[in-house]
């Protein structure tokens, strides 16, 4: 069996290491490679590529549902793919995102977080609200460019804003290993001990983003463990 990861740069994931780890314990005779490329239309030479399936990264989880031959249910609410399996010679988008963030969450969520700020409004970012909203937590995103409902510009995050919000999810990949100096603009002196503070990034362990926040006080948590559900979630669906 061979699987891929798809994606426009991938010196930093850990999924590649994961599954061939994965796959050399549980003597799984497959194989795991990362497969770059430079535009999304180039998806249709990875369907040539004798795949079983594959994940998709930044930044094609939303430009990637347009070239597939059908969605799950999930995806359809979701708006976002990262899991593809070749079903009856038909290519099948999937959202594992969604559970991974979930698993991941469930420790460390509390009462106090009833309202979340999503920093981002790409394919992650849809995943993590779609979680949130079903368990009844409402949702604001801060964007560079915000167009939709319910967004907003980095210039608006103030005190008044992070006193009300107390749980934030960063879904963009400022800070990801090379650049691991870069964060984005955030007033982190208005975190405290009652901020739970999400980075979905889990290379490097701790951003600067994740970095300041727990120097402000506020429970930080980084997306490796997301990472490790979403793939079993993955080969799951591969397996089925």
């Amino acid at each position: 069996m061979k699987y891929a990861l798809l994606g426009k740069t991938l010196s930093h994931s850990f999924s590649k290491t994961f599954f061939t780890e994965f796959f050399s314990k549980h003597a799984i005779d497959a194989s795991y490679e990362n497969r770059e490329i430079k535009e999304i239309a180039e998806v249709k030479d990875v369907f040539n590529a004798d795949y079983n399936g594959f994940n998709v990264t930044i930044p094609y989880k939303q430009a990637i549902i347009s070239y597939l031959d059908g969605v799950s249910d999930e995806v359809k609410k979701i708006g976002a793919v990262n899991t593809v399996k070749l079903e009856d010679g038909k290519w099948i988008g999937y959202n594992t995102d969604a559970f991974g963030f979930q698993q991941s969450i469930k420790p460390f969520l509390t009462n106090l977080h009833e309202k979340a700020i999503i920093i981002g409004t790409g394919g992650a970012s849809k995943a993590v609200a779609y979680v949130l909203k079903n368990i009844g937590i409402s949702c604001i995103y801060i964007s560079r460019e915000p167009s939709g409902l319910d967004q907003f510009p980095y210039e608006a995050l103030n005190e008044h804003m992070l006193k009300a919000y107390k749980l934030v999810v960063n879904c963009t990949p400022v800070g990801t290993f090379p650049n691991v100096e870069d964060c984005v603009p955030f007033p982190f002196e208005y975190l405290s001990s009652d901020h739970l503070v999400i980075d979905l990034i889990y290379n490097p362990k701790e951003t600067k983003f994740l970095h300041f926040a727990k120097n402000a006080g506020a429970t930080v948590l980084n997306g490796e463990s997301m990472l490790k559900e979403q793939a079993l979630k993955a080969w799951e669906i591969w397996n089925k």
